[in-house]
C-alpha cells in the first residue's frame, strides 16, 4: 500500500490527509472546489510547520510530508489509489453516491473505508460491489495527534482487507481497536453521556459552559464536553447524536438537547466558525 486518497478537506479529512503523509504515503486530497482545497493545504502546511517547531517532527520528513500530498477535484482520478478514506459530510445518501462513483472508477486492488462515526458500514456497503474490500475507518479529532481508530467490520469485509488496514494504522503510530457494525460503534456510543448529561445540567441553569468544563477536567478528562464539542464542531456533534438516537429506535438516554439544535441553527458551530459554546475570534 503506497498511495492513499482521502475524500474531503475539512477538518477530519486534512488530518487522515496529514498523518498519512507524515507515515510517507502518497496522498491525494479530494474535495468539490479548489478553493477549499488550497485552504485545507494550508491549514496542513501550518500544522506540520507547528509539529516541527515542537521539535515533534524533523525538518526532512516534513518537507517530505508537504510534496506528498497532491489535490484534486476529481473523483476518479482520487480513486486511483491503494486505500480511499471517505471524510464526507455524515450523510448516508451522499456517502453512498460518492462510494459508488468510487468503486467504478478505483481498481480492482483498492480498498474503501468510510470515517463517519455513526452510520451503518454495511448500509454503505450496499453502494459497492467490492464488500469484501469496504470497512469503516473512523479517525478522532484531530486526526493527525489522537491515537485510536476504529475499525468497523461489515459482514462481508475479508480478513486480508481488515490486515492490510491495521497495518496502515499501524503505519500512522496510531492503535486500532477492530468494533462490529453497531450504532456508534465504541467510542461516540460511550460518549453519548459524556454529552448528553452536560446539556441537561446546562439547559437546568445547574452551571454555565466553563463551569462544567473545569469541573470534568478536574477529575482527569483532557478537555471539558463543551469545549471538546466546539472542536468537533456543534453541527457534527448534533449529527452523530440525532444518528445514534434514531439507530436505537429513540431510546430516551440517546435524545438530542433542544440546546443542541439551538446553536446549529444560530450558526455557532464552534472554532471552524469562530463561536460555539466559547468565543474564538478573541
Amino acid at each position: 500500500m503506497n498511495r492513499v486518497a482521502v475524500i474531503g478537506a475539512g477538518t477530519m479529512g486534512a488530518g487522515i490527509a496529514q498523518a498519512s503523509a507524515l507515515a510517507e504515503y502518497d496522498v491525494v486530497l479530494y474535495d468539490v472546489a479548489d478553493g477549499l482545497l488550497a485552504q485545507s493545504l494550508e491549514g496542513i502546511h501550518a500544522s506540520i510547520d507547528k509539529g516541527v517547531a515542537r521539535g515533534k517532527t524533523e525538518a526532512e520528513v516534513a518537507a517530505k510530508a508537504k510534496d506528498a500530498i497532491q489535490l484534486t477535484t476529481s473523483l476518479e482520478t482520487a480513486a486511483q489509489a491503494d486505500l480511499i478514506v471517505e471524510a464526507a459530510p455524515e450523510k448516508l445518501d451522499l456517502k453512498r453516491e460518492i462510494f459508488a462513483t468510487l468503486d467504478a472508477a478505483a481498481p480492482a486492488h483498492t480498498i474503501l473505508g468510510s470515517n463517519t462515526s455513526s452510520l451503518s458500514i454495511n448500509a454503505l456497503a450496499g453502494s459497492v460491489n467490492r464488500a469484501d474490500k469496504f470497512l469503516g475507518i473512523h479517525f478522532f479529532n484531530p486526526a493527525h495527534i489522537m491515537k485510536l481508530v476504529e475499525l468497523i467490520r461489515g459482514d462481508f469485509t475479508s480478513d486480508e482487507t481488515v490486515t492490510a488496514v491495521q497495518n496502515y494504522v499501524a503505519k500512522l503510530g496510531k492503535t486500532a481497536v477492530l468494533c462490529k457494525d453497531t450504532p456508534a460503534f465504541i467510542v461516540n456510543r460511550v460518549a453519548r453521556p459524556f454529552y448528553g448529561e452536560a446539556f441537561r445540567l446546562l439547559g437546568e441553569n445547574a452551571a454555565d459552559p466553563a463551569t462544567i468544563d473545569k469541573l470534568m477536567r478536574s477529575i482527569g478528562f483532557r478537555m471539558g464536553p463543551f469545549e471538546l464539542i466546539d472542536l468537533i464542531g456543534c453541527d457534527v456533534n448534533l449529527t452523530v447524536t440525532q444518528s445514534v438516537y434514531d439507530a436505537y429506535f429513540q431510546e430516551p438516554k440517546y435524545r438530542p438537547h433542544p440546546i443542541q439544535k439551538h446553536m446549529v441553527e444560530s450558526g455557532r458551530l464552534g472554532r471552524k466558525t469562530g463561536r460555539g459554546f466559547f468565543d474564538y475570534d478573541k
